[in-house]
């Protein structure tokens, strides 16, 4: 497949999963869960979005800081915004964080350090997710179908992996790399892809195993996953579920793993298949899940919408520096 391929199944497959999940339920809950939404709760929405927002923030800073590409942390915060907000309107549902570490990377004179950071802090929080999940699977009473939900997003996770490092490995280096609509030059080299992958990710790993970034990267993802498992509790409140919010902090934190798979349109399409399915196996009515996860979704966009005046900030600076020039 072509790297232009690559880019664009993503979304499609995304698209395809939403299409099947309101083909089988129907475009009723779509509406329940917006008309779910009042003031209060958007509100609410937008206050752990700032939680979950600064605590991956300062993941990312702490991370980059250890690579030797450090930034402040207001500087963060911004970037993390405006990375929130694209990808949650743009295809795929990661070309925000490819903008961050590219605009980061031109920042420090490094591209690929400053990448590689974006792509550990992601990493961490993922490592989290999914440690959170196999606990839940072990030690909580999940039905089976959700058992196997959290067996197949693992298994789909490690070949989605497995397939982009050969994928990548297969092509020879361009020069210049393109992240949809952005452009990176990448020097070429002789060793495999592979092999360069691993050296590189030997020594990031040891420049990050120091007990204090552990402990910080653990605590700052505990505190973000929570954030975004009591926006779901939130939701499902709004939507008016009578589920029990243990049984609701379970299935957030399922709903969480598969959104995690980056097979998605901007952000949807696997997490409201995912709400159905774990709603349908505790007893609960899939169209329940499909309204909360839709409820979840449009405050996770709304407490993304920060990231806005980020991006017409960065323009407005842009332009002033080009009308003195």
């Amino acid at each position: 497949m072509t790297p232009s391929g690559w880019r664009w199944i993503r979304p499609l497959v995304g698209a395809v999963i939403l299409g099947l999940v309101v083909a089988q339920i129907g475009a009723a809950a779509f509406r329940e869960g917006l008309r779910a939404l009042d003031t209060a709760t958007l509100v609410v929405g937008v206050l752990l979005a700032a939680l979950t927002t600064v605590c991956s923030a300062w993941r990312w800073r702490l991370v980059a800081d250890r690579l030797s590409a450090g930034l402040p942390l207001s500087l963060a915060v911004a970037s993390y915004y405006r990375s929130l907000l694209l990808n949650l309107t743009l295809p795929g549902g990661v070309l925000g964080d490819v903008d961050r570490g590219v605009r980061h990377g031109r920042r420090v004179d490094d591209v690929r350090v400053a990448l590689r950071a974006v792509v550990w802090e992601r990493v961490s929080g993922q490592v989290v997710l999914i440690g959170l999940a196999v606990l839940a699977v072990l030690f909580t009473p999940v039905p089976e179908p959700a058992r196997a939900l959290v067996a197949g997003g693992l298994v789909l996770i490690a070949l989605l992996a497995i397939a982009t490092v050969r994928h990548a490995g297969s092509q020879p280096r361009p020069t210049v790399r393109r992240f949809g609509p952005i452009a990176v030059k990448w020097p070429e080299g002789k060793s495999g892809l592979p092999t360069r992958v691993a050296t590189v990710a030997l020594a990031d790993g040891r420049a990050l195993a120091s007990p204090r970034v552990v402990l910080g990267l653990l605590g700052s993802s505990l505190i973000a996953i929570s954030g975004h498992v009591a926006t779901f509790v939130v939701a499902a409140r709004a939507v008016g579920t009578a589920m029990p919010v243990t049984d609701l902090v379970i299935a957030a934190v399922l709903v969480l793993l598969v959104a995690a798979v980056p097979l998605s349109l901007a952000g949807w399409g696997p997490r409201e298949g995912a709400a159905a399915w774990v709603f349908a196996a505790t007893g609960a009515q899939a169209s329940e899940g499909l309204a909360v996860s839709v409820a979840y979704g449009s405050m996770v966009l709304v407490g993304a919408l920060p990231g806005l005046f980020v991006i017409l900030a960065g323009r407005s600076r842009t332009s002033a520096v080009s009308a003195r020039a």
